[in-house]
């Protein structure tokens, strides 16, 4: 069980009205995991994060920001004989990179949006799914 917390100064009046000085370690109280209305323990969230990692989407959203970003580092080259040049044009192909890294996933997320939208609205489209 925790001690209960010192006063300021670190002393506790013992019997006979002495003060005897003692080292009093922080304790914190753990709560449960179902405490606090949490349905959900770590392990399932970090299960379901596992889930969400191996699905198709994002698989191909990893893929496609891989491409992408290779070919923005392609597009970019390294000729150049000068180290400070090449440093500074290296930061920036990484740069380039992430950015057509970010724009492919967001047009490949866009589209999907847009499959689902037009899914929703024409019933043809629910009956084929």
């Amino acid at each position: 069980m925790a001690r209960k917390a010192t006063g300021k100064s670190g002393t506790k009046k013992g019997s006979g009205g002495a003060t005897k000085s003692r080292k009093t370690g922080t304790s914190v109280a753990r709560r449960a995991a179902s405490s606090g209305g949490n349905s959900g323990s770590q392990e399932s969230m970090g299960d379901a994060f596992i889930k969400l990692l191996q699905s198709p989407l994002v698989a191909e959203l990893v893929a496609v920001a891989a491409t992408a970003a290779l070919a923005a580092l392609a597009e970019h080259g390294f000729t150049s004989r000068d180290e400070t040049t090449r440093s500074r044009r290296a930061g920036k192909a990484v740069k380039a990179a992430g950015k057509a890294a970010a724009s492919a996933i967001g047009r490949r997320l866009a589209n999907e949006f847009e499959e689902i939208r037009a899914a929703a609205k024409d019933p043809r489209a629910r009956a084929k799914a």
